[in-house]
């Protein structure tokens, strides 16, 4: 029979009761120490400054922006929380107890479920704002979004405080071995979870920018419709023609990103197996989840040109300058 070794051990001197140290190749654990950080540090530096801009620069103070806002603060509690824990699994050992361990899963199911209803609050928000432009200003206010966005931020705390209200009584209740950190749900709770976060929003924010795209079509061929002269129409086709392009894949980019990036997260849920984020997950999972944080503001910000102008007047330090959060930044 093997023996676990000292240099096998996470934990040499508690050699009867700790981990071993999974079996890895060099070469490969050397990539994903360089490739994970670095996505870690760009999720942050992404997120935060779309936390500058909108923060900073009055003119962005809107209440789609708020939205923008509270996912990128999800997004950014992902890359300087989350990303640097699940690394320092990766070596297959835990050194930071059984507290660190239920707090690191509680804020990872927390953040999840935040950041999902926030880009639902998104969808919403853009519902409105192309299907019902005249009410969208009575509709939607910055103190009712405020409210929106606090009742999500609650939601997910005591929907997940229920979900893993054992767990978090007893942090290492499915540990085997001293140094692991492993959460379980069963079957049952994680149908009920996957339907909850991410079968009925996907289906929210696919319904709901189905019905905007219509709308943006109808809207631009009424448009096209009023053109008379011929040759003014062939110039209002064409614009037409990209407008519905854009469009497109716009709302592709949307939902697909969502769609492929959480897709693997929940497969053992929509499997029917056990959740077990050390067997049933694998390490692509999870970080392909985790990469949809740093795929946000690419998605739901860079295409605004205000981001970007905002970004070049960060980077330069020009915020720095008296009155500048009065600039004209769109």
């Amino acid at each position: 029979m093997d023996t676990l070794g000292e240099t096998d051990a996470c934990f040499p001197q508690l050699l009867n009761v700790s981990c071993r140290r999974p079996a890895q190749h060099h070469a490969d654990t050397l990539l994903l120490y360089i490739l994970l950080p670095s996505i870690a540090l760009l999720t942050v530096a992404l997120n935060l400054l779309v936390i500058i801009s909108i923060s900073h620069f009055r003119q962005l103070h809107t209440p789609t922006n708020l939205l923008l806002l509270s996912l990128a603060v999800s997004d950014l509690l992902v890359g300087l929380l989350l990303m640097p824990a699940q690394i320092l699994l990766i070596g297959g050992c835990w050194f930071l107890g059984s507290f660190a361990c239920g707090l690191f899963y509680y804020s990872s199911f927390i953040l999840t479920s935040a950041s999902v209803g926030n880009m639902v609050l998104i969808s919403i928000d853009r519902y409105v704002s192309i299907c019902d432009p005249l009410s969208y200003p009575n509709k939607v206010t910055q103190v009712r979004v405020k409210v929106c966005v606090c009742v999500c931020w609650a939601l997910s705390v005591l929907y997940n405080g229920v979900i893993l209200r054992d767990f978090l009584k007893h942090p290492d209740l499915y540990n085997s071995c001293y140094g692991q950190c492993i959460v379980v749900i069963d079957s049952t709770t994680g149908a009920v979870d996957v339907m909850l976060t991410f079968v009925c929003p996907v289906a929210i924010i696919v319904v709901l920018y189905v019905r905007v795209f219509v709308v943006a079509v109808s809207q631009a061929r009424a448009m096209r419709s009023h053109v008379t002269a011929v040759s003014a129409q062939g110039s209002v086709t064409v614009r037409v023609k990209k407008s519905e392009i854009k469009a497109a894949r716009t709302l592709g980019v949307v939902v697909g990103v969502f769609v492929i990036c959480f897709c693997p997260y929940f497969y053992p849920s929509l499997a029917g197996q056990d959740l077990s984020t050390s067997v049933a997950f694998s390490v692509f999972g999870v970080w392909l989840l985790y990469c949809n944080s740093c795929l946000n503001p690419l998605v739901y910000a860079f295409f605004y040109p205000w981001f970007r102008r905002a970004m070049r007047l960060i980077v330069t330090l020009q915020i720095l300058q008296p009155g500048s959060n009065n600039v004209n930044i769109l």
